[in-house]
């Protein structure tokens, strides 16, 4: 069974049609330059409180601050877990997109990540320890008419094509600045 042989719900028709409208835009503009396909983001963030730090990114605001434990005032989720935030939203966001290209019935989707961090490192106290996250699992629940198998398919293509799952796999050239305000 596949999109092609099911009448979809009036939300899951429009979802399918905004996925599709969006990729052909994308197609063409790149197809009429490839420089089109190159993206840039600023973000911009002020420390505030004790740890906090508020963030800018677009027309977008969002605190950042963490546990009291780590001097925080928790007032807002952490770094870390903005970070899984960041990668289970894209894991959404490219398995609608796949499974819309693939042609694979997707009616619910939900990520959910469990990420194991050693403090050591952060506090100083060992330095062979990683300072980011040892281990992350991700559990992807799914429902939907398919077969087992063609939900693995579209797994291996979200594995394959998510921005932020290729930023926790593959290494990032980071550079920084310092510059005196």
């Amino acid at each position: 069974m596949t999109a092609d042989t099911l009448t979809l719900t009036p939300a899951a028709q429009e979802r399918a049609d905004r996925l599709d409208a969006a990729g052909a835009a994308w197609k063409e503009r790149i197809s009429a330059d490839a420089r089109n396909a190159q993206l840039t983001y600023k973000v911009t963030s002020t420390g505030k409180g004790a740890v906090a730090t508020q963030v800018v990114a677009g027309k977008h605001r969002f605190l950042v601050d963490e546990p009291a434990a780590l001097a925080g005032d928790d007032i807002a989720a952490s770094p870390v877990e903005y970070a899984l935030g960041a990668l289970l939203s894209c894991q959404v966001v490219v398995y609608r997109l796949y499974a819309q290209a693939l042609g694979i019935v997707v009616d619910q989707i939900s990520v959910e990540a469990e990420a194991d961090l050693d403090v050591r490192r952060l506090f100083g106290l060992d330095n062979r320890v990683r300072a980011g996250f040892g281990d992350i699992r991700l559990v992807v629940s799914v429902t939907g008419p398919e077969e087992l198998q063609r939900y693995e398919q579209l797994k291996d293509a979200v594995d394959e094509h998510c921005p932020v799952f290729d930023l926790f796999t593959n290494p990032t050239p980071v550079s920084t600045t310092i510059r005196k305000a």
